[in-house]
């Protein structure tokens, strides 16, 4: 898993899992609840947001930290 949280599909949920953890640091009836607790700790650690589609695929990802691989501008 690559390193920040990750939105995953969890039961008949989401979870917010940061990576690397075996344990969810919290579950949410839909996915949008989730990606906005996910978006609120990932903003706080300046680290990276992936949100995962229900076939556990990465479907978005943001940055809110040092972006290895910035925008070109």
């Amino acid at each position: 898993m690559a390193k920040g949280q990750h939105v995953v599909p969890s039961g008949d949920g989401w979870a917010v899992r940061k990576a690397g953890s075996e344990r969810a640091s919290g579950t949410y009836t839909t996915q949008k609840e989730a990606v906005s607790k996910a978006r609120q700790i990932a903003k706080n650690q300046r680290t990276e947001l992936y949100i995962h589609g229900k076939d556990g695929k990465i479907r978005e990802r943001s940055s809110f930290g040092n972006d290895p691989h910035p925008p070109k501008r």
